[in-house]
């Protein structure tokens, strides 16, 4: 792009007109599916707890964001790729990974299971492959 160097009046008036509304720019935010206002969604991230340890806070989470009236729950799990279960020959390949555990976990125990109405991978803007939205029975 070359700039131009005697930029005349009409140019100018021309630009602060399209300025004051620009027909062809589109808010990209607008048009993206609208979800639950940020105050009825809980947000925790599971990076760097071992399995055990997610489970235990996955179920004091949950219970606290029932507890709290949340619709929904953002966990934050990471994709496992440095997930050093490679090697082991006895350790589940996809069990042994936050994103599959966790939803495992939480179907498998009655006391979880009875406040959840869905379980399913994040869109990806809010973490895709990565994360799991976990949705809240009305109660």
């Amino acid at each position: 792009m070359t700039k131009k160097k005697n930029i005349s009046q009409e140019d100018i008036n021309t630009w602060k007109n399209y300025i004051k509304n620009p027909t062809d720019i589109v808010d990209k935010e607008s048009k993206q599916k609208i979800s639950l206002p940020k105050d009825h969604r809980f947000i925790f991230d599971l990076h760097g707890f071992t399995l055990i340890e997610a489970n235990h806070k996955v179920k004091e989470v949950i219970l606290s964001c029932v507890k709290k009236n949340y619709k929904e729950i953002l966990f934050i799990t990471g994709k496992g790729i440095h997930s050093n279960t490679e090697k082991d020959v006895y350790v589940s390949k996809d069990l042994s990974k936050l994103k599959f555990s966790v939803p495992q976990f939480i179907k498998s125990d009655l006391d979880l299971s009875r406040y959840i109405l869905s379980i399913s991978k994040a869109d990806l803007a809010d973490g895709g492959d990565g994360a799991i939205i976990i949705k809240l029975k009305n109660l």
